[in-house]
């Protein structure tokens, strides 16, 4: 099994830095953050049509965790400083598998 130490966020933006969004790349995780670091210039390659400015960034994933993160937090500054991270949220689900009682508000 393959485990994940890079993820490559690759944000397009308007001319001023206002509009950005997430751009998909062929590759996005990678087992070595060397790897992410020599893939960035051909996926750079491969969305440079997409947006005025853009910017690409490998984020250091732990290995022990990659099952956890579940988002990618990232914010562009004025300048066009990126600043992300992969983090875990702190949703937490539980259920005790009992069916649910209807009540008389959830039904209609």
């Amino acid at each position: 099994m393959e485990h994940i130490a890079a993820v490559l966020l690759v944000i397009g933006c308007s001319n001023t830095m206002t509009e950005c969004r997430e751009l998909p790349v062929p590759v996005s995780v990678f087992e070595t953050a060397q790897e992410c670091t020599a893939e960035r210039p051909f996926a750079l390659g491969d969305v440079q049509d997409q947006a005025p400015r853009i910017i690409a960034e490998c984020l250091s994933v732990d290995p022990a965790l990659e099952d956890d993160y579940d988002r990618i937090v990232w914010n562009v500054r004025p300048d066009g400083t990126l600043d992300a991270s992969v983090e875990i949220s702190n949703l937490v689900v539980a259920s005790n598998g009992a069916p649910r009682e209807k009540d008389s508000l959830s039904q209609q």
